[in-house]
């Protein structure tokens, strides 16, 4: 996964360090020393020989270790060098669908980190440089980050957890996915088939439900969605049940009618939480589709579904910081269980192949 952008990261990496190895070491000038009597003095260089300390190598630092010198002595970018090299980032990340802004944050953030330090001698060059691109993305992913499973099991019941996002995305299996986690975890839930404009939608969750053992509120194709979705947090209230995960349509976000849609379920039947459902793969579209959802109805976070066949990575490092909003959960295989909490740390590793 994320094939392309990890290339083209290890790239920028490649040609930033060679860049930093061409400009020779700031070496302090040696201070005037004291004229010394031949005999002393050939004693002295004598000893200075014996005690010379052999070259090291270029090695990889440590996390906790200093990259950079704050001293005279070690390897710095020119200002015009950094900016052509920034000019290949940008567009390194543009031909993976990361959104402009995003590729502003990250650009400003190596800059402010590379221009005018110089990298510790002994240190790996190479490591410097991905180190200041690791910290600049990892900042883009750490979006006010929300623990979900946290958030049911401390928050009053029951739950109301409103799914929204255009068809084709796996808004459906997102919500199957939950269903099962909310059931490892002990918690009951029951599923609001809010679709009512397609026929499979309701028809794809009586499946789910079925094979979940997991009570699914339904009305006719056709039917009032905001009624279905009221229907469902009356049944949880009779029931004591946990969470209701209200399903909705996912026509075009275009759609003017969908929108008004969207809002008339959330003012008969407030949810707690809105998740954004969008398709990784749809690259800078995704990002406009949460855009728009959010502009309506208000999001509070995203799931990601296909991210492991993505191999750009654009809609996962941009969506986040394009709509202010945290990434709870990607999708990363074809399972229940393939559904996990996203960690803005283990984005990083597979970007920079540490753990493919």
């Amino acid at each position: 996964m994320f094939k392309k952008l990890r290339d083209k990261l290890k790239s920028f990496t490649d040609k930033a360090s060679k860049e930093l190895e061409e400009i020779e070491e700031e070496i302090p000038k040696k201070p005037k020393q004291k004229k010394i009597e031949p005999k002393k003095e050939a004693k002295k260089k004598k000893k200075e020989k014996k005690e010379k300390p052999r070259k090291k190598e270029a090695r990889t630092p440590s996390e906790k270790e200093e990259l950079f010198a704050e001293g005279r002595i070690g390897k710095k970018l020119r200002e015009g060098r950094l900016e052509d090299l920034l000019w290949d980032l940008e567009m390194a990340l543009l031909e993976s669908d990361v959104a402009l802004p995003v590729v502003e944050r990250i650009k400003t953030s190596v800059k402010s980190d590379l221009l005018g330090r110089k990298v510790r001698r002994g240190v790996d060059i190479e490591s410097a440089v991905e180190a200041s691109l690791k910290k600049a993305i990892t900042e883009v992913l750490a979006q006010n980050p929300v623990n979900f499973d946290a958030y049911v099991k401390s928050h009053e019941k029951p739950v109301v957890v409103m799914f929204v996002g255009v068809n084709g995305t796996g808004k459906t299996t997102a919500i199957a996915r939950i269903a099962h986690r909310l059931k490892k975890n002990r918690l009951s839930c029951v599923i609001a088939a809010a679709d009512t404009f397609r026929a499979g939608a309701i028809e794809q969750l009586e499946k789910h439900s079925e094979r979940l053992g997991v009570k699914l509120i339904k009305h006719q194709a056709g039917a009032d969605p905001a009624a279905v979705a009221f229907d469902a947090i009356e049944h949880a209230k009779a029931r004591h049940k946990d969470v209701v995960l209200v399903d909705t349509a996912g026509r075009m976000h275009s759609n003017i009618n969908l929108m008004d849609e969207m809002a008339k379920i959330k003012r008969v039947a407030p949810p707690h939480m809105i998740i954004f459902v969008g398709d990784a793969l749809s690259g800078n579209d995704t990002i406009i589709q949460a855009k728009k959802f959010d502009e309506t109805v208000g999001i509070d976070c995203a799931i990601l579904t296909k991210i492991d066949a993505d191999a750009k990575g654009g809609a996962a490092l941009s969506i986040a910081h394009a709509v202010g909003k945290p990434i709870v959960f990607i999708g990363v295989g074809q399972e229940y269980d393939d559904l996990i909490m996203f960690d803005p740390r283990w984005m990083v590793e597979r970007l920079f192949g540490e753990d493919t």
